[in-house]
């Protein structure tokens, strides 16, 4: 499994401990420092099966600078916006080794994305 990480973030810090806690091998990608491509995100968000409009954080002070809550559902703009800005990616997103993913802000998420059959 992997996470993507932001150490700053108490709901990614409580979801990597929790992984850690289970025993659960992952890599950690501290997405801010290594931040993902175009294609990685594309990737990511058949795995969710959502939209990058729906993993954006638009609360945000560079999503209100860039105007994000006005942008059209542009698949491929987002996309890159979000390659370009990943502070702006919702956290933490973790991918299981099935292809699966799941943003995990709740323990429940996390145990979902983990008991999946």
């Amino acid at each position: 499994m992997e996470i993507w990480h932001n150490p700053r973030c108490s709901k990614s810090r409580s979801a990597e401990s929790a992984l850690g806690e289970l025993g659960t091998e992952h890599t950690v990608r501290r997405y801010l420092e290594d931040p993902p491509t175009a294609a990685e995100i594309e990737e990511v968000l058949v795995k969710l099966n959502l939209e990058p409009w729906d993993i954006t954080r638009l609360k945000e002070p560079p999503a209100k600078e860039l105007g994000l809550a006005d942008l059209p559902h542009h698949r491929a703009q987002w996309i890159a916006v979000l390659a370009a800005n990943p502070a702006l990616i919702e956290r933490p997103i973790v991918i299981h080794d099935d292809g699966t993913a799941a943003i995990v802000r709740t323990q429940e998420a996390l145990n979902a994305l983990l008991n999946r059959k």
